[in-house]
């Protein structure tokens, strides 16, 4: 929910161009992954990233996401970077509204960072 509350006009996430969510795989470039991935799960996350057109980045929202949080369990994938490449960690439970938008500020850096190198 808390994504939810950096879409709100408070913190304004469209100066940075995130404000617009894609619904299709194929229209989008980041792709956000929010809460807890169960091994019945994984495989459809790893199509929906396969399906996406590159440039493509990752970003884990919350500690459920980038370490499976206190689920430690059968069923509980222990971090998505053991399915995904991740681009950026975005920790927290759940994160706050700043630091998502610090994080899409950091993302947006390492995005000019590998223009440049090309």
């Amino acid at each position: 929910m808390e994504y939810m509350a950096v879409a709100s006009s408070h913190y304004d996430i469209d100066r940075f161009g995130a404000g617009l969510p894609r619904f299709s795989p194929r229209q989008a470039d980041v792709l956000f992954v929010v809460g807890t991935i169960s091994h019945k799960l994984a495989p459809v996350l790893k199509r929906v990233y396969e399906q996406m057109c590159e440039p493509k980045w990752v970003v884990a929202f919350g500690v459920c996401t980038c370490t499976g949080g206190f689920y430690d369990n059968y069923a509980t994938v222990q971090g998505i970077d053991t399915i995904i490449p991740v681009d950026l960690y975005i920790p927290g439970c759940p994160p706050r509204p700043e630091t998502v938008l610090h994080g899409l500020m950091m993302l947006q850096e390492k995005i000019e960072k590998s223009k440049q190198e090309v």
